[in-house]
């Protein structure tokens, strides 16, 4: 029994690390100023959403990751993929504007992900101070009402974070492989070899998504164990 947990823990350490660290080698690898790319990260991200009529959307540097942000109509890139012309700062260029792309044409699974995130965090806060609160309250009112609230608050707030993280799962391969991936076709900007290469980009970080759903799933059954003690 002992063994079958071990080997199930290496499993899920696997799951959990391995696509991190390889989407970091990765985008390191094609991090590299590219001599016959014309502009930066950002230049991309304007010129792309130019030519998708999508001139309402800006570009900004930020330094909380590169995203793309459906109420403000911002794509964000990072330091290096903002002022870069690497070939990752191109490929994660094209993604962000594929999230912009999403939003223009109202699809579905990005404003529920968006819909789910807000309303998470809402609750999240509320949770915070109700799972500080609430034991010492039990201290004082030994309720099995409460009791029943504290745990109802927890598997939410736990429960949240799953259902983010695998809502975002086919929104995140869509913005990759049916909106970036023909981008970076119809700009005649890279080689065949270099379209592949930019496929390995999406392709990593697509696998970081899937082991964050793994995480979130992992910390719920935590969490559900660590009651039953």
């Amino acid at each position: 029994m002992n063994i079958l947990l071990l080997i199930v823990l290496a499993i899920v350490a696997i799951g959990l690390y391995v696509p991190q660290w390889h989407t970091q080698r990765i985008l390191k690898k094609y991090s590299a100023p590219h001599p016959l790319l014309p502009g930066t990260g950002a230049q991309y991200a304007e010129h792309l959403l130019n030519s998708q009529g999508l001139k309402h959307v800006r570009v900004e540097e930020t330094s909380e990751g590169d995203h793309y942000d459906p109420t403000t109509k911002v794509v964000r890139l990072s330091r290096d993929n903002f002022h870069r012309n690497s070939l990752t700062a191109i490929v994660t260029a094209a993604h962000e504007v594929g999230h912009a792309i999403q939003d223009a044409q109202n699809y579905e699974p990005l404003h529920r992900r968006t819909e789910l995130i807000t309303r998470t965090q809402s609750f999240a806060r509320f949770s915070g101070w109700a799972l500080i609160a609430l034991p010492i309250i039990l201290v004082l009112i030994h309720s099995p009402i409460l009791a029943a609230l504290a745990f109802a608050v927890g598997f939410v707030a736990q429960f949240g974070g799953v259902l983010v993280n695998i809502t975002t799962l086919p929104v995140e391969f869509d913005a990759s492989f049916n909106r970036a991936m023909p981008l970076l076709k119809q700009s005649n900007l890279l080689s065949p070899k270099e379209l592949h290469q930019a496929k390995r980009i999406l392709r990593a970080c697509a696998l970081t998504y899937v082991a964050g759903s793994l995480s979130s799933l992992l910390n719920l059954w935590k969490w559900m164990k660590a009651l039953k003690r």
